[in-house]
Order: C-alpha cells, then structure tokens, then sequence
C-alpha cells in the first residue's frame, strides 16, 4: 500500500471534533474525539472510538454510558486541551466547566449541544475500540458553526 496517499486520502476526510465525557471518579472523564458519526435514525443511534489503551475504554465498559459534546468553532484550544492523554495530564478538565447529565456524563456547558447515550454495543478496531450507543438525551446550548479538524489544522484526535 502507499502509506503516502493513504494518509493522504484518510485526511480528506473533513470531521468534527467532540468531547466524549463518560462517568467516573472526580466528577467523570473525557477526550477529544473526530472518530463520530450518527448511525441510526430510528432509534437515533451514534458511534465514537477509544483507544484500547486508553482511560476512557474502562470506564465506557464499567458505565456502559457516554455523551458527545460538540464543540463550536473557536474552541481549538479547549479541543487541543481535553485532547491530551489523562496519564500524563490528569488535570486536563481543570476550569472546564460541566453539569452532570440524565446518563451521569459531564456535560461542557460551553458546546454547541450534546446527545447522551447507553451503549448497545462495541466492535473491536484495531487499536480502537468501536462503540454504538443509543441516545437518550439530547440537549442545544447555542447555535454556532462545529469545529472541525481543517479549522484546527489537527492530525487525529480518535
């Protein structure tokens, strides 16, 4: 395979960036994602990704519930700061501001809108873990444009 036009191509792909939030200790936990998509319409279902080495996939298998926080455009430096992995930052969500959801997810007051969900199932993806989730609640803070990885000039967030 040419690695030069496969990372080429997969970047052409033009995502939103997200905060998946899951419960847990401390007030819960989070990441930046673009690996997002709607699945289903009827239930409205979605999918996200965790890494398998990651904090997150623990407590998305423990809780079995996650929320998507979208966030607007002009939030790259709140993308680039939940992004970071939680071992080597652990105080990432430090003066981010949430509210508990119906799910027990954090909710970031400052993103567009949120949909919450209970996971149905997951798939494993290589060094990714594939989730379905149905969703359970969905809330709109503000209208806005989404941020989206071309604004940000990012390479992945999962």
């Amino acid at each position: 395979m040419n690695e030069e036009a496969k990372k080429t191509v997969l970047r052409m792909f033009n995502y939103v960036l997200v905060v998946v939030t899951v419960p847990g200790p401390d007030g819960g936990h989070g990441y930046t994602a673009n690996w997002v998509a709607q699945a289903s319409f009827e239930p409205p279902m979605v999918t996200i990704t965790a890494e398998n080495d990651s904090k997150a996939i623990g407590l998305l298998r423990e809780h079995r519930v996650f929320a998507v926080n979208v966030l607007g455009s002009g939030q790259r430096e709140l993308a680039g700061q939940l992004g970071r992995r939680s071992r080597t930052h652990p105080d990432k969500f430090r003066g981010v501001a949430t509210e508990p959801g119906v799910t027990g997810c954090p909710l970031l007051t400052e993103a567009l809108g949120y949909v919450e969900c209970r996971v149905v199932g997951e798939l494993p993806a290589g060094d990714h873990t594939l989730f379905l989730g149905k969703v359970v609640e969905a809330g709109l803070r503000r209208q806005g444009a989404p941020l989206t990885m071309a604004e940000t000039g990012f390479r992945y967030f999962g």
